[in-house]
């Protein structure tokens, strides 16, 4: 009888039912290229986002050199109004690096920005809406600019109702209240009408928040295969829009939006300094207790209203 030696090979570990087990399979591990890819395709996906929102915030600092390029870039429309946000700033009361000034430097903005004043006037008349709209409020930032009163007197004729207003809201500032109509018209909803008769192909809901520009409806029409897209020229929230299914007849209504609150607190601001009895009527749907009106739109509206009363009561000098 043989005697296993000590020497030899121990027994294969059995599996559950017996059997001899498979020895294990080791795990196929990456390549150095194949980690490579992964690491920068992982990198990518979060460095993408972070591009875009760089190159769109009007929140990134721009030196004097990279301001002047931006106030002439006409191929980039945000690159103009980056320029704009910042130049307003400046002449808001605060340094190139976006702090606010001491009280002691606040006198008015830095002689530096004064050299870019002419191009503020000649974007008055910018083709991009968004651009003359920034325009006009960064106008108001400095009431001793030369030219300024004038070229925003003429933009409250302009095509828009942001651009008028904004223009009108500057104007308070140069003490000039002949903005005053289109001050009272950001309280009012804006009706959109069909610019085309048409069939309601698609259409957001009412209730949902909107901002200008943004697709209310689109229309088939008959004789063309692209549909015709309806947009809101304020920012707001939807009262009603026209559901999928309806039929629209050009020049119709399409769809009713509520101005927006930052909208309704700056022309309720205008209105304390410039506002007349005529104007109550606006204002006091925002004095009301409702979930859709803040409370500080709500408070300003009460005290707006206040001031006009106050001011006819005066006794004329």
């Amino acid at each position: 009888m043989s005697v296993q030696s000590e020497t030899s090979s121990p027994n294969p570990q059995l599996d559950s039912d017996g059997g001899t087990a498979l020895e294990p399979k080791h795990k196929r591990s990456m390549s150095r290229t194949q980690k490579i890819l992964f690491f920068a395709t992982g990198w990518l996906i979060v460095l993408m986002p972070f591009l875009f929102w760089w190159n769109t915030w009007f929140g990134r600092h721009l030196s004097d050199q990279q301001l002047n390029a931006y106030l002439h870039d006409d191929k980039k429309p945000r690159h103009i109004q980056h320029a704009l946000v910042q130049i307003g700033e400046r002449m808001g009361g605060q340094d190139k690096t976006g702090q606010d000034k001491s009280r002691h430097d606040q006198a008015g903005p830095d002689a530096a920005v004064k050299q870019w004043y002419p191009d503020l006037i000649r974007l008055a008349d910018d083709p991009v809406e968004e651009v003359r709209n920034t325009d006009a409020w960064v106008m108001g930032q400095d009431t001793s600019g030369a030219g300024f009163h004038e070229a925003l007197l003429k933009m409250l004729a302009d095509s828009s109702p942001m651009v008028r207003g904004n223009a009108a809201l500057s104007l308070v500032r140069f003490g000039d209240a002949t903005g005053r109509p289109q001050i009272v018209a950001l309280l009012q909803p804006a009706q959109i009408n069909a610019p085309v008769s048409g069939h309601v192909v698609d259409a957001d809901r009412p209730g949902t928040a909107i901002h200008q520009g943004g697709l209310l409806a689109k229309l088939a029409t008959a004789g063309s295969s692209a549909p015709v897209e309806v947009r809101s020229p304020i920012p707001g929230r939807i009262r009603s829009v026209s559901q999928t299914g309806a039929d629209v007849a050009a020049g119709s209504e399409v769809a009713v939006v509520d101005p927006g609150t930052e909208q309704v607190w700056e022309a309720l601001r205008a209105l304390y300094l410039v506002g007349q009895m005529d104007d109550v009527a606006a204002i006091r749907p925002y004095e009301r207790e409702l979930p859709d009106i803040p409370n500080h739109v709500r408070q300003q509206a009460l005290e707006t209203e206040k001031a006009i009363r106050a001011r006819s009561a005066a006794p004329e000098k």
